[in-house]
């Protein structure tokens, strides 16, 4: 009989697979999950060892005006300033100096549009590649990552999100997005307040549960969940748990990144990627400026601007940048037309046009693709759509982005549906 037990491995409301869930399995010594969807392991050509990729979501979505396209002078550029990059002819706003001072390994994609102008939405289609249609849940890229170039025997986690993110829909918990809060600290739950004794009797009982359950019919079951345990006790004993802390980093190097939350983020997603983990993704709140967008932009600006320079400047001196992709992004963008909403004016939704940031994995620094009219109302060159970033994407970390992915029910899916990697990105 199925033991309550059973259901603590489990998803969470969001579709992800928490480090709680995954600890505790361990820490108990009993696990169960909902049915897990079949994961194709992909050829072995397809695998690019030592790529990576950090992803740093602003969630809210930044305004395109007050980032890498400022309008100053214009009827919508309100208060922004822009300054003059590293790379001459390249400009962006006052709010980026550290950025700036790096320009030369940057490529500013400042024509991206997209179709979705609802957190929810446009959240899922810049972490999917795919809009919010139908019942499929398409996984979060970083779990496709994972698949792809990830260890299925690592025993650390191949995705790392810091901060709440997607789940990995249909590829299922195998590849799920491994959360943590605390950056600089260990998780939660990698060490068992049981005795040894205490903790024999745990696993003797989990394995008499998983005989009793594969007995009654849920035998490919119990084998995912014993993968799932196995990696569990793995982790809890793995010399690369260091990852997570700050364990022999320098005090100037956690200053350099920045002493908050966001900065020790950063620098934990360069640890674990040097650590083996193919995907991490960081998450900055706050971003959803409807109000107050110009003093806003000095707080959170700030933190993004030293952390994330300081991370291109890590990695490109550990020989990794040439390597991992950086991306910096949100949902979509702001409105050009400042609203009037008290106490202080602000940007509203935005999708006919909105930019991002991409490094490293070859792309070829030192540039901006795509332009907007002087207003930034309108894209007039090179529009950027979503299926062609994550094409790119796929390029950079060499996956194949024509695959197909299998639904739970059999369905083939592509990868990216469509679009092509953006012209003049890679050197």
């Amino acid at each position: 009989m199925q033991s309550d037990a059973l259901l603590h491995l489990n998803l969470n409301r969001r579709g992800q697979f928490t480090r709680r869930n995954f600890l505790q399995a361990a820490a108990l010594g009993v696990a169960g999950s909902p049915l897990l969807s079949q994961i194709q392991l992909n050829a072995a050509e397809m695998k690019k060892q030592g790529r990576a990729c950090i992803l740093l979501w602003l969630a809210g979505a930044p305004s395109q005006l007050e980032t890498w396209d400022p309008k100053p002078g214009s009827p919508n550029g309100g208060e922004t300033k822009k300054i003059q990059t590293q790379t001459p002819g390249i400009e962006i706003a006052h709010y980026w100096p550290k950025i700036a001072s790096v320009m030369n390994d940057v490529a500013l994609i400042r024509s991206m549009t997209g179709k979705e102008a609802a957190h929810e939405r446009g959240t899922y289609h810049l972490h999917t590649g795919h809009r919010m249609l139908g019942i499929e849940k398409f996984p979060h890229f970083g779990s496709v990552v994972a698949r792809e170039l990830g260890d299925p025997n690592s025993d650390i986690p191949n995705f790392v999100s810091i901060g709440q993110t997607l789940s990995s829909g249909f590829l299922g918990v195998q590849v799920a997005p491994f959360i943590i809060d605390r950056p600089g600290q260990l998780p939660d739950n990698v060490t068992s307040d049981a005795s040894a004794a205490r903790q024999r009797r745990r696993l003797a009982l989990l394995s008499q549960q998983e005989r009793d359950f594969a007995q009654a019919g849920a035998e490919a079951l119990v084998q995912e969940q014993s993968k799932l345990y196995q990696k569990a006790s793995l982790m809890m004993t793995s010399p690369r748990l260091k990852a997570f802390e700050f364990d022999g980093e320098s005090e100037d190097m956690q200053t350099a990144y920045g002493k908050n939350q966001l900065g020790q983020g950063l620098l934990v997603a360069r640890r674990l990627v040097e650590a083996g983990v193919p995907f991490v993704e960081v998450r900055s709140n706050g971003w959803d400026m409807h109000s107050s967008i110009f003093r806003n932009m000095e707080r959170r600006a700030a933190d993004v601007d030293q952390g994330l320079s300081q991370l291109l400047t890590d990695l490109k001196s550990r020989g990794l940048l040439e390597k991992t992709l950086v991306l910096c992004m949100g949902e979509f963008g702001r409105t050009p037309k400042i609203n009037a909403r008290p106490p202080a004016p602000g940007r509203d939704h935005w999708v006919r046009n909105f930019n991002l940031l991409m490094a490293g994995a070859g792309i070829k620094g030192g540039q901006a693709i795509g332009k907007t009219d002087e207003n930034g109302q309108e894209i007039t060159d090179n529009p950027v759509q979503v299926e062609d970033l994550f094409q790119s994407m796929c390029k950079a970390m060499g996956i194949n982005a024509d695959m197909e992915l299998h639904t739970p029910i059999g369905r083939p899916v592509r990868l990216v549906d469509g679009g092509a990697v953006i012209k003049g990105l890679f050197g």
